[in-house]
């Protein structure tokens, strides 16, 4: 190929490890936090979103919210972010 290839954004999902997961609210219904997505942004910088479900079950929908900061959460997402890296880095094409 000889155009750039311009690239967004990088993704990658991370499933919440049970005793690290929190509760948040969104219009009057409590939401479990089950996984985080993660994005390296073209700048560098890393922009993150937690989703969860209703606590109280149903077909409730997958709804995101601002990632609860800590540092076991922090830490998550910096091994994620170097687990991705590395697979990328591995990877066997298509």
């Amino acid at each position: 190929m000889g155009t750039p290839v311009e690239v967004a954004a990088l993704a990658l999902n991370v499933a919440i490890p049970e005793h690290l997961r929190w509760e948040d609210e969104r219009r009057g219904e409590r939401f479990q936090l089950q996984s985080i997505t993660v994005r390296l942004l073209p700048d560098g910088s890393l922009a993150a979103k937690a989703y969860g479900r209703p606590v109280a079950g149903g077909r409730g929908a997958y709804v995101s919210f601002a990632v609860r900061r800590s540092p076991e959460i922090d830490a998550l997402i910096e091994s994620a972010a170097q687990a991705a890296a590395s697979r990328w880095a591995t990877n066997t094409g298509l």
